[in-house]
């Protein structure tokens, strides 16, 4: 059964007709009708990209849409169409050289809404056309989704208890597994670091797991950082830092994202999923500076800051999905504001040392339209996390190179034939016509290696 979104629709009458256009493909095309060229050219339309032309009968009835893609390069560029457009059904005539996929993963950003707390409103809808793979392209989409509303629900909504219940529901629709270990069973567990991060929290800590597919098949492992909320601890962030905490649990958002899309597509592998969801709060049970914490490797962990937690709830997680042999490990984390300054808001970087893998990411992410970029695990930076009482401490204590060394401390957690790390925002300005809030970073590239590694060898 094909799924439902929406902002997609199947072929329908009545659907008005969208034609996109770049720079080089305009005006020298036939594919746009004469009337919608002539209102073109009266508005000094050139196919800059963003620029919009639509016409109406004399009856007032919307009858096409002319869009400027640019030069083409931005594979979101339809999302400030959609965000602009009111609710009706649209169909692309001209694609200006996109593939649908790409079309329809830019129409679904833009016309998305985040209206928990407001009046919903009924978005434009695009025309999936006979021949695509409308479950695929519904299937992302519901899961971006699903990512978008986790990251922009604040932490009173969207706390360890809420993320866990995300997880439930794919477990009860998709038939997996769920396990939660949860409170005083950390330490039980061995979880000791999971624990000591979320002990001061408001709701107790947890690390949920799940599991899906056939145990005989490829183990794929996705672990992602779940920070409900991030005060800093008692290394308190100011308040501006502090403002969009709700969102550190983006990486968690993303590794559920994704879990969803290997379950909807049945992709042949044996799914394992691992959140640790805390919040790192403030209380007199809070983990303090100098404090030394065991872990479930077995390493001990000076804390440097406070404010580098999520490290530490990744390193308990990354050596339990270690520790079943899996053929891929790939964790999602909102860990750096280094991240950020290196690379900015829209590209997603990425660690690994194996270089088949990087390859295939860049180039899911090139095919998805979805940026990334390989960043180094520069191993001579390990000397900024050595400590003299401890086999590491938490945070480099210069600040340079603080997503480098971020991934360097993730790296002393990880046993995997291959383990690749993102270091993700998981939010971005306004932009595409539509406000500041949660988007996918390096979502759709890992989506499409995972798609070419296991459907390939599958």
């Amino acid at each position: 059964m094909i799924p439902t979104y929406p902002a997609l629709t199947r072929p329908s009458d009545g659907a008005i007709p969208v034609f996109l256009v770049t720079v080089d493909q305009w005006p020298e095309t036939d594919a746009v009708p004469a009337r919608l060229q002539a209102a073109a050219k009266a508005q000094g339309f050139k196919a800059s990209a963003g620029q919009l032309v639509q016409t109406a009968s004399e009856a007032g009835v919307p009858d096409g849409v002319l869009f400027g893609l640019g030069d083409g390069q931005d594979g979101l560029a339809v999302a400030s169409l959609s965000a602009r457009l009111l609710a009706n059904d649209y169909q692309i005539m001209a694609t200006g050289g996109l593939s649908f996929d790409l079309i329809a993963a830019g129409w679904v950003d833009g016309a998305y809404r985040f209206d928990r707390y407001l009046a919903s409103e009924d978005p434009p809808r695009l025309v999936i056309p006979d021949g695509e793979d409308a479950a695929s392209i519904i299937s992302e989409a519901v899961a971006i989704r699903r990512l978008r509303d986790m990251v922009n629900t604040p932490a009173e909504d969207m706390g360890p208890a809420a993320i866990e219940a995300e997880v439930q529901v794919l477990a009860e629709t998709y038939g997996a597994q769920l396990v939660a270990t949860v409170g005083e069973a950390l330490l039980a567990e061995n979880y000791p670091m999971i624990h000591a991060v979320g002990r001061a929290g408001p709701q107790p800590p947890r690390l949920i797991e799940l599991s899906w597919g056939d145990p005989t098949a490829p183990e794929l492992a996705i672990v992602g950082k779940g920070v409900a909320f991030d005060t800093g601890g008692l290394n308190l962030k100011t308040g501006n830092y502090m403002r969009l905490m709700k969102k550190d649990m983006g990486g968690a958002a993303h590794a559920i994202a994704l879990a969803e899309l290997v379950m909807a597509a049945s992709l042949p592998v044996h799914l394992r999923l691992y959140v640790p969801a805390v919040e790192n709060a403030i209380s007199g049970t809070a983990f303090r500076p100098g404090d030394i914490l065991s872990s479930r490797k077995g390493l001990h962990v000076e804390i440097d800051n406070t404010d580098a937690e999520g490290r530490l709830v990744l390193g308990d997680a990354l050596t339990r999905a270690s520790e079943t042999d899996p053929d891929l490990i790939i964790d999602f984390a909102t860990l750096t504001g280094a991240a950020r300054v290196a690379l900015g808001p829209d590209l997603a970087p990425f660690y690994t040392e194996d270089d088949d893998l990087a390859a295939s990411i860049e180039a899911g992410a090139r095919d998805s339209g979805d940026p990334a970029w390989r960043m180094p695990l520069w191993a001579p930076y390990m000397s900024a996390l050595k400590s003299p009482i401890a086999d590491l401490v938490n945070s480099a204590s210069d600040g340079m190179g603080g997503s480098i060394t971020a991934a360097l401390f993730l790296q002393n957690f990880v046993a995997a034939r291959r383990w690749v790390h993102f270091d993700i925002w998981s939010w971005r300005k306004a932009k595409y016509g539509r406000p500041e809030g949660a988007a996918a970073c390096g979502l759709r590239a890992s989506w499409r290696m995972l798609q070419t590694r296991y459907r390939s060898a599958g």
